[in-house]
C-alpha cells in the first residue's frame, strides 16, 4: 500500500510540475495569436499603385474561399500542376499581364490567361468563364473573387517564403 501512495504521489508531483508549463506555452500561444498590422493587409488595388487595405476578418474568410475552391491545386501558394509557376508576388509581377494586384487577380479569375497572357486557359483552369465544367466557381461572386485575391496577396507577407515557394523551396 505504501508503494501505491508514494508512486502516486511522485505523478501527482510530476503533474503539477507540467501543468503550469503547460499553461504558460497555451496562453502565451493566445497573446500571440495572429495580431496583423495595417502594413501586412495593404495590398496593391490596381496596376495604377492605388493600395487597398483588408480586415482580418477578410483576409480569414478569402482563405476559407480559397482552399475550398483553389486549394486543391494552390495548397500554400504554390501551383502543383507546375512548380515553376507560383502565386509568390516575384511570379504574379512577371506575367503578362501583372497579376500582383487585387484586380488583375479578380480578372484573372473571371478569364484565365496563359503565363504569357496570349491564349485563355479557362478550358484548363478555374474560373467564372468555365464555371460549367468547374462547378466550385459557380457560387463565387466579386467579392469572393476579391476575397480570395486579397488572401493571395497578403499571405506572402504574412507567411514569408513558405507561401508559393514552388520546387525552389521545397
Amino acid at each position: 500500500m505504501a508503494s501505491f501512495f508514494s508512486s502516486a504521489r511522485r505523478v501527482l508531483t510530476r503533474a503539477l510540475l507540467v501543468l503550469p508549463l503547460a499553461l504558460l506555452v497555451c496562453f502565451a500561444g493566445a497573446a500571440n495569436a495572429a495580431q496583423w498590422t495595417a502594413e501586412q493587409l495593404t495590398v496593391p488595388a490596381g496596376p495604377d499603385g492605388s493600395l487597398v487595405t483588408f480586415s482580418e476578418q477578410e483576409i480569414k474568410a478569402g482563405r476559407k474561399i480559397f482552399n475550398s475552391s483553389c486549394g486543391e491545386c494552390h495548397a500554400g501558394g504554390i501551383t502543383k500542376t507546375n512548380q515553376n509557376v507560383g502565386l509568390d508576388p516575384e511570379t504574379l509581377a512577371l506575367a503578362t499581364p501583372a497579376r500582383d494586384n487585387v484586380d488583375a487577380l479578380v480578372d484573372y479569375l473571371k478569364d484565365p490567361t496563359s503565363y504569357d497572357g496570349e491564349y485563355s486557359i479557362s478550358d484548363v483552369h478555374p474560373s467564372l468563364r468555365s464555371s460549367d465544367v468547374f462547378v466550385k466557381m459557380r457560387d463565387l461572386d466579386d467579392d469572393d473573387l476579391r476575397l480570395i485575391a486579397g488572401y493571395i496577396l497578403v499571405s506572402p507577407k504574412v507567411q514569408g517564403l513558405q507561401w508559393g515557394g514552388g520546387k525552389i523551396y521545397f
